[in-house]
């Protein structure tokens, strides 16, 4: 089956590049040869500069950016457990809802959607309730929201909560600095920034948390998540044990992905998301679309931006995927039919991208 090339400007994927490509198409390896853990290994190492961050547990989980989640909130959340959660779109909403199913006692600290949540009144939450975990959206996707993280760390240190991030949607394309913010566990999703098709999950945990899990009352309820059960294979002191059969390819393309990030630099590729997000915003106003989230809290991996009055949304849509090979996303929730979700990730992050878009909507707005 032919599947003609799509611009992918939604919030992900995004578009990859021949390298990893190219990395997809290597022979595969069994997941215990020597060969392909020094690949996971390269994999490892390149994720800890990307995550900002020294701790050694810091690997890819096998499994799409959600399950990133699961993994954090299943290991370290026990049933009667405290956890104080950021929640200003789905995805924060996602976190206290699967504490809730584990049978956590949760504290949500909300905010208007497409605003940050407000650090000073979560840190005095954090001080006030005590949690085990404190949990922010880095990246929200639903929203296009940047969350501050000032003083989070220093009021979880405080406290002794475990400082969680979901960072699927900001790593490597905003700042992104785990060790200075004082995060304790952390997850991401490769079919982002990252540039790499949706299936891994990279995760750090720090030396704190792992400590903290030492101290379970039960053990973790899970067979695939079980964080002992995978070190023993990722990290593998005195010999690997079988407990899944890694995705070698996705391994592969991630290796790969990271080798261009970094060969790029970290800043340079935040600058360059940035100067795109800023050409798309300028461009866009002419058809008379307004950015949802103010300066300052902007995402620029993911634009969110309100529609023009009587602007017929999901047929548009329609016609730049149909007609234009173009995707863009729509809004999720209560911005459902008033915003477009525009992604400009990774290799996508282009003026270049942003003009085919403009052209494909002169063309269809006449």
């Amino acid at each position: 089956m032919a599947i003609p090339d799509t611009l992918l400007l939604g919030p992900g994927p995004c578009n990859i590049s021949d390298s990893v490509r190219g990395a997809l198409a290597q022979p595969l390896l069994g997941h215990l040869d020597p060969r392909f853990l020094e690949i996971m290994e390269s994999t490892k190492s390149q994720l800890r500069e990307v995550f900002r961050t020294k701790n050694k547990v810091t690997f890819p989980i096998s499994a799409t950016g959600s399950a990133g989640m699961e993994f954090l909130l299943v290991n370290f959340l026990e049933a009667g457990d405290k956890i104080v959660v950021g929640v200003n779109g789905v995805f924060g909403g996602r976190i206290a809802a699967l504490a809730e199913k584990l049978g956590a006692e949760v504290i949500r600290v909300e905010q208007e959607w497409g605003r940050a949540v407000d650090t000073e009144g979560f840190c005095n939450t954090v001080r006030q309730e005590s949690p085990k975990i404190a949990a922010l959206v880095s990246g929200e996707t639903s929203t296009g929201v940047y969350q501050p993280m000032d003083g989070v760390g220093e009021a979880c240190r405080e406290t002794g909560a475990l400082f969680f991030v979901d960072c699927v949607t900001s790593l490597a394309g905003m700042p992104v600095e785990i060790d200075a913010w004082g995060a304790d566990i952390v997850f991401s999703g490769t079919q982002k920034c990252i540039g790499v098709p949706p299936g891994l999950a990279p995760v750090t945990v720090s030396e704190k948390a792992i400590a903290v899990y030492r101290n379970r009352s039960k053990p973790t309820p899970s067979f695939y998540f079980d964080l002992d059960a995978i070190l023993a294979y990722v990290d593998g002191e005195g010999g690997r044990s079988y407990h899944h059969t890694a995705p070698i390819s996705m391994v592969y393309a991630l290796d790969a992905g990271l080798n261009e990030i970094l060969a790029e630099g970290l800043e340079a590729r935040w600058t360059r998301h940035a100067r795109a997000a800023d050409y798309l915003r300028s461009e866009m106003e002419a058809f008379g679309f307004q950015s949802l989230v103010p300066e300052g809290e902007r995402l620029n991996p993911l634009t969110t931006l309100r529609l023009p009055q009587g602007f017929d949304e999901a047929a548009r849509r329609s016609a730049l995927l149909v007609k234009h090979r173009i995707e863009v996303g729509a809004g999720l929730g209560p911005l459902a039919g008033k915003i477009w979700r525009i992604g400009l990730m990774a290799n996508n992050a282009q003026e270049s991208s942003v003009d085919r878009l403009v052209e494909a909507l002169k063309s269809e707005l006449g």
